[in-house]
This record gives C-alpha cells, structure tokens and sequence, in this order.
C-alpha cells in the first residue's frame, strides 16, 4: 500500500465524524481508517460501527473523531512479527493491518484481502551478473533487465515477492547497473524499499552480501535475479521454520532415467537389481533463507559462491536443509532459456 493509499485510511483524530463518513465512503472494501494524531501515532479504529454506536450516544457528525474511536486496536511492529500474528488477524478475518514503528507511528498498512502472505524477511537479489552466455542480449542490458512479456525478469521476482508481504529489498549490482536503479529507483512507486550495493569487482553468487551493512531481520532471503519461479514463498519459509534450519536451499527435482537394469552387489555377487530404474536428484535452485547471523561468514571484498557458504555450514555442524519446488522454476542463462521462458510466462500461474 502506497502513500496516497495509507493517507486514504488515515485520519486525524480531530476531524470531524461526518468527514470521517465521507473517507469511508472511499474505502468500501475495508470500511476501516486509522485515527492518528499530529506525529503520526496510532490512537485507535473508525469504523461504520463505531460511528452508529456513537449516534446512539448522541454524538452528533460534527464532534471530533477522537470522541468514537476504538483505542485497542491491533497492529504489528516492523520488522517484529511471526506468521502466526498474520494468521490470527486472518481467522479474525480482519483485513487492514497497521504495521508501527517504535514510536507506535504507522510506517505502512498491510491489505491482507490482496497478500498472499506477510514474511517478516529482507530480500537480497544478486543481479549483477554480465550475462555472458546471453549474447549480444547483454551488449547494452544487464540480464535482470531483459523483459519477459511486458516487463524485465527482476520485476517479475520483485513482484512475486511483494504478494508476500516482503518490503525491504537490496539489490546487488554491477555491470550496468545504472539501468537497475534509474528504472526501480527506490521502490517508492511499489510501496516497497529498495536499497542499492554496488559491487566493484565481481564477488561470485553471493559474496556481495558482505557489502551490506543495514540487515535487521533475523532471517534473510537470498535469491539469484535470473530465475523465474511461481515458488510458495511462505511454504518455503514456514518449512525453514518448523525444520529449525540455519539455511534453506530451494531445489529442483532432476530425474535421471537409466536405460538399463541397475544390479545391486556385493563383491561379485549380484544381490537384487531394478529395471529401468528412475533416480531422482535435487540441484540447488538459487534461491536461499539464512540466518542472518551466518552471513558474517561470506568474507568481505572476496569472490564467494553460494555452495561454499553452504560448505562451511556443512563443516560446523549446522542444520542446512533442502526445500524442493514444486511449481515452475527456469535458470534464464542461456538464449534457448530466455526464449523458453518468454513463451511459458503467458501460462504460469503466480
């Protein structure tokens, strides 16, 4: 939800209830405004109830707005909050909830009526990548710019990820990246905040994530910029959750179709076989949840992939599973990928 669409569900609590009426008229899928005073604090509710109770108190439509609000309404602090507040604000089949500040300011209103979830994660997007095998593609683009349909891939992952509930993004970049940041700016036009780490040399799949100095969630989400996915982000954070992981590394089923029958043995004894047998592996999809305490291990201004951070998890002892996605993922790395995907982005559902 967007500046004008929070001042639209926001009113001074000294206004009065017959203008209050008339903002109400505006929002009629959610009936619901927030009373706030001159910083921007969170009084209470206004809803079409409140205001009948109030008539039957014999306020009349002139009185201040402050005389009939509810002052114990619900909200989530930014940045603190676990999916189950989000659930039981849907089994209350609430549908607007004000996100506060420390200072019990509203920062933004979550519409739950239009979110697929709300996950109290940061996204890091690597997107800085010169897209070699994409030639001449990438002459004059950078690759999470190239337009799938009507809009580049990196938008296409942006939006994903904003129907559920992320707001805070970083975005990596490095060859061309001033097309990145002139066409996203910083996310105010998608309600959403984008900050920019610009990498002087290249520092592999997520190296770059040194650079970054103002991560606040506990968990963060670390992706590639070319892939396209419809995954359930949720499910896959939920997973990371009950699993109790360190990381998650989101996978792709690979079968393996052997043409002949496989014999299990023991020295030269053949002690069972299976025709024809399928064999299923997973490789890592480029999409990755991390504790953000484990991020001190990429080192600072060094090339560093993904599968070492995952290797030094390994050799500590720590829990890193993996979460298989079970929808429509694509690597856009080569032409016949891009041209593949351009054709399947009319037929995904996201």
């Amino acid at each position: 939800m967007n500046a004008s669409e929070l001042n639209r569900h926001s009113i001074h609590s000294r206004k009065t209830i017959r203008e209050a009426m008339a903002m109400l008229n505006e929002v009629p899928d959610t009936l619901t405004l927030f009373a706030v005073n001159e910083e921007g604090i969170l009084l209470g509710t206004v809803t079409d109830g409140d205001i009948r109770r109030g008539l039957l108190r014999d306020v009349t439509l002139e009185n201040a707005v402050e005389e009939i609000i509810y002052r114990n309404p619900r909200f989530i602090r930014d940045k603190d909050f676990c999916l189950d507040d989000i659930e039981r604000f849907r089994q209350s089949r609430i549908k607007l909830v004000p996100v506060l500040d420390q200072q019990h300011r509203i920062v933004r209103i979550i519409d739950l009526s239009r979110k697929k979830s709300v996950l109290p994660l940061e996204v890091v997007i690597m997107a800085g990548g010169r897209g070699e095998r994409l030639r001449p593609l990438t002459d004059t683009t950078p690759k999470p710019m190239l337009l799938l349909g009507n809009k580049p891939i990196l938008e296409h992952n942006i939006d994903r990820l904003i129907e559920f509930g992320i707001n805070d993004f970083h975005l990596t970049t490095r060859y061309l990246s001033h097309q990145i940041s002139d066409y996203f700016g910083n996310g105010s036009k998608k309600s959403i905040k984008i900050d920019y780490i610009t990498e002087d040399q290249p520092l592999g799949t997520i190296g770059a994530v040194s650079l970054i100095k103002n991560l606040t969630c506990e968990h963060v989400l670390v992706m590639n910029s070319d892939v396209l996915t419809n995954i359930d982000y949720e499910d896959f954070y939920k997973t990371f959750l009950t699993e109790g992981a360190d990381m998650a590394v989101a996978s792709i089923p690979y079968k393996v179709n052997m043409p002949f029958a496989i014999l299990e043995t023991e020295g030269s004894r053949i002690l069972s076989f299976r025709e024809k047998p399928v064999f299923t592996h997973f490789a890592n999809a480029g999409i990755y949840i991390i504790k953000r305490s484990l991020l001190n291990l990429v080192p600072e201004k060094k090339k560093f992939d993904a599968t070492e951070l995952m290797n030094d998890i390994i050799e500590k002892g720590l829990k890193m599973i993996h979460y298989p996605i079970i929808g429509y993922w694509t690597d856009i790395g080569r032409i016949e990928d891009f041209e593949k995907a351009n054709k399947d982005i009319h037929h995904i559902r996201f």
